[in-house]
């Protein structure tokens, strides 16, 4: 099997155990803070769940289209995940926590993989991404709330380099860098593209 099949099998844990171990070691691209920002201390630690879906077709990744009133990323694609709470033993726990309120997704069907590279948003977050294989069928309820729907897209569209676009703007009166990946109308953006193409480039030989 080679790093850009259309279709990683379930069977391959060890080779994406391997793959993301890599990646922690040697981090290709770190998100804002490689695009320019400048991380404050007050940083705030949060986490998200990288569903990776093993569906008959080939791996597919789950995303949650976040609702339109809340206070941050209101209505953007993003990973199931927040804030590290005082209860959470680690960011793992975190993921798999924020994952089962908001999309009911059970920890118990995740089986984690690996982490990728700290990703810091520049909204003020510092974000662990971990990466979860997860066997369908499984259940969902959504958090009305915060998730206004789900849908998955399938994983070699985002390994596909030809697929990633770079985009610039101004954010707080300084020039912005930031990777999308727009999908079947569906505008993949900012720090969910960023965590992808960390994907990628732990997955790519």
């Amino acid at each position: 099997m080679t790093a850009l099949s259309t279709n990683i099998p379930i069977s391959d844990r060890d080779w994406l155990v391997k793959q993301l171990a890599r990646a922690l070691i040697s981090p290709q691209w770190k998100g804002g803070s490689g695009q320019g920002w400048t991380e404050p201390d007050n940083a705030i630690q949060a986490a998200v769940l990288v569903p990776l879906i093993n569906r008959n077709s080939g791996i597919t990744v789950l995303f949650t289209q976040r609702t339109a009133h809340l206070a941050d990323h209101a209505g953007q694609i993003s990973f199931p995940g927040g804030r590290v709470e005082a209860g959470d033993a680690s960011t793992q726990d975190t993921a798999l926590r924020e994952a089962e309120e908001e999309i009911g997704l059970p920890r118990s069907q995740v089986d984690v993989v690996g982490i990728l590279p700290e990703y810091y948003v520049p909204t003020g977050f510092r974000v662990t991404p971990v990466v979860g294989l997860i066997e369908a069928p499984f259940p969902v309820k959504l958090d009305n709330f915060e998730v206004e729907e789900i849908f998955e897209v399938p994983l070699h569209f985002f390994l596909d380099p030809a697929n990633h676009e770079q985009h610039s703007t101004n954010l707080q009166g300084r020039p912005r860098q930031f990777y999308a990946m727009p999908y079947q109308g569906r505008f993949i953006w900012g720090a969910t593209a960023g965590i992808l193409y960390n994907l990628y480039q732990a997955l790519r030989d």
